[in-house]
């Protein structure tokens, strides 16, 4: 979630007696935001675009979820992928509703909470999507207890970042004390931080997958060159991580007046660092197919379960896996361009039961 409302009043009432405040919350904000307050002439058309294109995304991809389930080929990701766009369409009305209304705050608070809390879903799927990868490139330790923790600790600390920016940011429109608006304030901030480091994410434990040497044959997972797969998950995260990077760089520097906002804080930078970067990775994953590139067969729980084989449950095969250790390095090993043991079952059931 990105910081928003960072630039509301900072300064109390005892600070600031000459300024004429509404006579009750909640309070319009003084400082300059990204895109600024819409209005009909430009952002009801450019946002009926994009609410368009998020409709168009969440059809697709509910329409892949539903054919999939019907296949026994369970990709929740897909549902995941449908609520994202379904929260965007929401935040589409809401502003278009601001634009028409651009005095009714309740209004302008509930649009800019929905822009700022919608992409959480595209950050935990990159990671979840990370995740896959380093397992499949890592088995044993990829499915240790301690790695699968930390990841339930990242989704864990992502629900409750979310619920305290979303009340830190409603509060900051309903208190005029310099104290409380410091506070919420750095909340804000750090929110914006946190999120920005879960977007780049999947950088570091992708790529460390790769350097680290393998001691044990990829895992393979889903259709598709393992190449191909890295190749998406990083183009995604390197837009998403676009995005959260301008937004929250901009609202860490001073705050702004209303009335004299920044050149970076224009319509165009806000919709391409918001809607632009989103509605590509929307559109990228029902292209590309990660319902079947990155699908794994339900109940997966430990090395060889991606692939439908124990290769680590013996000790004939930690025999096999360590003569092989010294030649898993060349390229076409690394990348996974090898012939695919699982793609015979060309339409994606793999096994006939799949996970998340």
């Amino acid at each position: 979630m990105e910081t928003i409302f960072a630039r509301q009043d900072l300064s109390s009432g005892s600070g600031s007696s000459q300024v004429q405040r509404p006579p009750h919350a909640p309070y319009p904000p003084k400082f300059a935001s990204l895109g600024g307050a819409p209005n009909v002439h430009t952002d009801v058309p450019v946002t009926s675009v994009f609410l368009f294109l998020f409709i168009c995304g969440a059809i697709a991809h509910m329409t892949i979820f539903q054919l999939n389930r019907r296949k026994g080929h369970k990709f929740i990701i897909s549902g995941m992928m449908f609520g994202f766009c379904m929260a965007r369409i929401t935040t589409c009305v809401m502003r278009i509703v601001w634009a028409t209304r651009p005095m009714h705050i309740p209004i302008a608070i509930a649009a800019q909470i929905f822009v700022a809390a919608g992409v959480v879903l595209l950050y935990v799927i990159n990671v979840i999507f990370a995740q896959r990868i380093v397992r499949s490139a890592h088995p044993r330790s990829g499915w240790h207890p301690l790695f699968s923790h930390s990841f339930t600790a990242v989704y864990v600390l992502i629900v409750i970042t979310l619920i305290m920016l979303i009340t830190a940011n409603i509060q900051n429109f309903y208190t005029l004390n310099s104290n409380t608006k410091r506070i919420d304030r750095d909340l804000i901030l750090y929110g914006g931080t946190f999120y920005t480091i879960i977007s780049f994410l999947p950088f570091p434990l992708v790529l460390g997958g790769l350097i680290i040497p393998r001691h044990a044959r990829l895992d393979k997972f889903g259709s598709g060159r393992f190449r191909s797969k890295i190749a998406i998950l990083l183009t995604a995260a390197f837009l998403l991580c676009l995005g959260a990077s301008f937004r929250v760089g901009t609202n860490f520097k001073a705050p702004r007046p209303r009335t004299d906002p920044p050149e970076y804080f224009n319509k165009g930078c806000f919709y391409f660092f918001n809607f632009t970067v989103e509605i590509l990775v929307v559109v990228l994953y029902v292209v590309v197919r990660v319902d079947q590139r990155f699908h794994v067969p339900d109940g997966s729980k430990g090395p060889g379960d991606y692939s439908g084989t124990r290769i680590l449950g013996s000790k004939d095969s930690q025999v096999e896996d360590g003569e092989r250790a010294m030649r898993i390095t060349s390229e076409e090993e690394t990348f996974d361009d090898g012939p695919e043991p699982r793609e015979k079952e060309k339409g994606g059931t793999m096994n006939g039961h799949g996970q998340v």
